[in-house]
């Protein structure tokens, strides 16, 4: 049997997946039935999953369980580039004690990091993600944190009254790492940004650039907000911004 596998695949009908194990490189190529949903039009062409990724931050070892599932359960540069800048800019962003939101949480770094920095975070995505990011949730932040995570099912655009009401889910801070890529539901992302963000609360964009749709929304986005450039990880090609609603805005 071979354990602890490192597997890389390249999207599309036929798969190929490298599996390392002893020191030894098996390539195994089989066909691939795509479970991808409609709301999935895209997938990275290329990605890894390594069972478990090891990370430290804020003071801690965090251990993330990934997952091949969906583009959900991996790690992507703009939660990290965000898990860095939140763990250095403390003294700008203080998440002690903050009610915080993550939009599109995946695995769930980022909010464990809000997290062990004292948020009283709510992790959202879709319902085929909440497993595993609940599971990373739980056995990351126990004995570390101030207040217990809650993990929800958000879909953008849909039933945000509902589900989030004005009258009682008020956050300081919405952080999103890596929502925006080529897919179809960007304007019902930049709905549900506006919905959530209230006058007071704070917006953290961290985002991969990788197509020029993803500049487009940029535009889109800076229509509604006001934002500002807060950081660049020039190797990941990573920018953060922080942004606010703008005022009667429609």
């Amino acid at each position: 049997m071979i354990k602890d596998l490192n597997c890389f695949f390249i999207a599309g009908k036929r798969y190929i997946i490298l599996c390392k194990s002893n020191n030894f490189l098996v390539d195994i190529i089989c066909d691939y039935k795509s479970s991808v949903k409609p709301n999935k039009a895209w997938t990275p062409t290329v990605y890894s999953c390594f069972g478990k990724e090891q990370f430290w931050f804020a003071g801690h070892q965090i251990t993330i369980q990934e997952s091949i599932e969906s583009y959900g359960g991996i790690i992507w540069p703009g939660a990290t580039a965000l898990c860095h800048f939140l763990e250095d800019n403390q003294d700008k962003i203080n998440l002690r004690n903050k009610k915080v939101l993550e939009l599109g949480s995946g695995t769930g770094l980022v909010s464990i990091v809000a997290c062990i920095l004292g948020a009283q975070v709510i992790a959202t995505d879709l319902p085929d993600v909440l497993g595993n990011l609940r599971f990373n949730l739980s056995r990351n932040t126990q004995g570390k944190r101030l207040h217990d995570p809650q993990v929800k099912t958000l879909v953008w655009g849909e039933d945000l009254e509902t589900n989030f009401p004005h009258s009682t889910c008020l956050f300081d801070y919405i952080l999103a790492a890596d929502v925006v890529y080529h897919h179809t539901f960007l304007e019902k992302l930049l709905l549900t940004l506006k919905y959530l963000c209230q006058p007071d609360t704070t917006l953290i964009w961290s985002n991969k650039f990788r197509f020029n749709t993803d500049y487009d929304f940029l535009s889109q986005f800076k229509v509604t907000f006001d934002v500002e450039l807060q950081a660049e990880f020039a190797d990941l090609e990573v920018k953060i911004f922080k942004a606010k609603c703008k005022k009667n805005v429609v």
